[in-house]
């Protein structure tokens, strides 16, 4: 999530014109009742509590490390900007915001443990107290492999505990809807595959062996499944290409394809087969669909890059685009009771850069 987060924001950005606002070019008949929930600044990968009463997301908004009770039904902002991502906690029900993470280096990829009393995110700070430099991106889609490690925290700020301990990359992690399993990005073998863990760190198990990038996982309501995002280099050339990145700690996925296993690793398939950039997937509620976001629609177009959000069938058929405004729409999310849905989009933007928080009621 975390090289998504950045990456395809700074690509994007690298890409954009002038124009920051984009009409509706199609019918959003799943979105009713949609609200934005930010304003201004980069707000990201937006995920509900268990409960579905809370949302943990990242923000380059400073807060502050105390609760903030803000206005009711209206964007929230802050005066003060932060060089890069740390990790907030929104109730949606009161309206107020805190800080969880630590407030130094970056942090990426928040999610809530059973209970909703503690949460889990990746951060940089042990690597340094700054923000990680940022990469030669040369007009590519490409991310740092930053010295993330995965970190559980109590929702007061107390008890922080380091979960993963080896070099290098550690991130993406989710925990399965049972509250049993945490999956997770990793470097620790020397390729960027998907583990698993208990909730403690512990039986660390590898769950994808493929040479090349699997990331971005989600599992499905019953948690007998995980949708992820995959770029296997397909010829020597690329393979030689991915290797020589990656030894640089960089990743350069200019295609992301959606693929399904089950929780133990076992019966991977492939779901979509168009060559684009497609990521952030995560399962509809009734377990056999896949909401994903997608720069799809403009193969073989000239001008920025546009993505939205679609449903397919995990199987690969019955795709549907779900969002038409504005040019970038990701990190969606359905709220435990699959009443609603919360991404990230610019739509209704007026600066540069500036990504917010939206929620909507899901139409069937």
């Amino acid at each position: 999530m975390v090289g998504t987060a950045l990456a395809v924001i700074a690509f994007y950005l690298s890409t954009q014109s002038s124009a920051l606002r984009a009409s509706v070019s199609g019918e959003e008949r799943h979105l009713a009742n949609i609200r934005q929930l930010t304003a201004g600044r980069k707000n990201a990968e937006a995920y509900f509590s268990f409960d579905g009463t809370k949302l943990i997301f990242q923000s380059t908004n400073d807060w502050g490390q105390g609760t903030v009770n803000l206005p009711p039904n209206k964007p929230v902002s802050s005066e003060r900007g932060i060089p890069c991502y740390q990790m907030y906690v929104l109730d949606l029900v009161t309206g107020s915001i805190r800080r969880v993470s630590v407030g130094t280096g970056a942090t990426t990829c928040g999610y809530f443990f059973p209970g909703d009393r503690r949460v889990l995110f990746s951060s940089t700070h042990l690597a340094g107290q700054q923000c990680p430099p940022e990469p030669k991106r040369e007009g590519r889609y490409r991310w740092a492999l930053d010295d993330y490690d995965i970190f559980a925290i109590g929702m007061n700020g107390q008890g922080l505990h380091r979960m993963t301990m080896t070099p290098g990359y550690d991130a993406e992690a989710t925990v399965s809807p049972d509250g049993r399993t945490i999956v997770f990005t990793s470097m620790k073998d020397g390729d960027l595959d998907l583990y698993a863990m208990d909730l403690d760190g512990t039986h660390v198990r590898r769950l994808t062996t493929e040479i090349g990038y699997d990331g971005g996982a989600f599992f499905s309501p019953d948690s007998k499944r995980i949708v992820y995002r995959a770029f296997h280099p397909k010829n020597p050339a690329e393979l030689d290409a991915y290797k020589a990145l990656l030894a640089q700690n960089l990743i350069e996925p200019g295609q992301l394809e959606i693929f399904v296993m089950n929780a133990d690793g076992s019966d991977k398939r492939q779901v979509t087969s168009n060559g684009s950039s497609n990521f952030a997937p995560y399962f509809h509620p009734d377990g056999k669909r896949i909401v994903f976001s997608s720069n799809r629609h403009d193969q073989g177009k000239d001008g920025p890059p546009t993505f939205h959000l679609y449903l397919i069938h995990d199987d690969g058929t019955g795709l549907e685009q779900v969002t038409a405004a504005g040019r970038f729409n990701s990190f969606p999310m359905f709220s435990p009771d699959g009443k609603r849905v919360v991404w990230a989009s610019d739509r209704n933007t007026t600066e540069r850069g500036e990504f917010n928080l939206f929620i909507a009621d899901w139409v069937p």
